[in-house]
């Protein structure tokens, strides 16, 4: 499940996102929209400052007027980039770069006091294992639906995605290793062979 922090700015930054008490580390990743779709803009920005950050990709067949086909590295979802930081620190750079002010934290409407929303280092590292890979059997779920009630938990035990946990879901006619940060983005693993799995209790 998604963490969450706390929408009132008085709260400590120890009670963000995650409980910091024993790693004495205060950051978290928070997914955040881009207005303008200008992510690519500040991913640079983010570069340059020093700061962690992830931006899903995706590869796309540019086909300019029917004669150079190209590859494209492009954003992979929209107006969505993942930011590990504090609060503070991302508000206070919202305020002293202007490439960066477009950025908007994400609420979680599903909570009572409407949280800004974070992301588990561990659900993140999870995420990005899958979606740092350039492979066609990679697809996002911005779109697409599944049929059927959620599978099995499952961890991937082979291949380049070895180590990736997920839930089975039947996509497309085809069963997938699909990866959620719930209320923000799923990417989904075509065609991983039932002997690469294994399976897990949920969490």
């Amino acid at each position: 499940m998604i963490s969450t922090a706390e929408n009132q700015e008085h709260k400590n930054p120890a009670q963000r996102g995650r409980c910091t008490d024993l790693c004495g580390d205060p950051q978290t990743w928070f997914p955040m929209r881009v207005t303008y779709s200008r992510e690519l803009q500040v991913r640079d920005e983010l570069t340059g400052l020093g700061i962690e950050h992830f931006l899903p990709m995706k590869t796309v067949l540019r086909d300019e007027y029917g004669s150079h086909p190209r590859h494209e590295l492009v954003p992979a979802v929209a107006n969505l980039i993942f930011i590990r930081s504090t609060r503070d620190a991302i508000t206070a750079l919202k305020h002293t770069h202007a490439v960066l002010e477009p950025l908007r934290f994400m609420i979680d409407h599903t909570s009572e006091d409407n949280r800004i929303m974070t992301v588990p280092d561990r659900q993140m590292e999870n995420f990005m294992r899958v979606a740092s890979v350039a492979d066609d059997r990679i697809f996002y779920l911005d779109e697409v639906q599944w049929v059927g009630k959620e599978g099995r938990r499952v961890r991937v035990t082979g291949g380049v995605f070895k180590g990736t946990e997920g839930v089975i879901r039947r996509v497309r006619r085809n069963k997938c290793v699909c990866v959620e940060i719930a209320g923000v983005v799923t990417v989904a693993i075509a065609f991983v062979p039932g002997a690469m799995l294994e399976d897990i209790e949920g969490r």
